[in-house]
């Protein structure tokens, strides 16, 4: 992800406290490698995950790294929306709201 696209807050804690975030952008690099998905698919599902935990900018991070990866908005809507019986349509509602944050930009 480009450095533009990344959050204020991110980037200054980045900052604040350098080798800590390098060492989470390594872990998440070292557990993409170590399985058979691809990079949309492991997006896809760090997605849902996200959403899970209702978080605004992971989903953010994770909708924008899924397009980055061949995703398509299409599939991103159909990944969120196959929430809706496991986490529920208040869950749904607003990660498609958020979501629709990147997608816009698109």
């Amino acid at each position: 992800m480009s450095k533009e696209k990344l959050p204020e807050h991110y980037l200054l804690e980045k900052k604040t406290h350098q080798a800590f975030i390098d060492a989470v952008e390594d872990l998440g690099k070292v557990l993409k490698k170590q399985g058979p998905l691809d990079g949309k698919t492991a997006n896809l599902i760090q997605l849902a995950a996200a959403i899970a935990i209702h978080s605004e900018g992971a989903v953010h991070s994770h909708v924008r790294r899924a397009i980055d990866n061949g995703a398509s908005p299409e599939e991103v809507y159909h990944a969120i929306v196959l929430l809706t019986s496991t986490l529920g349509f208040p869950t749904v509602s607003a990660a498609l709201s958020w979501a629709g944050d990147i997608l816009r930009k698109q």
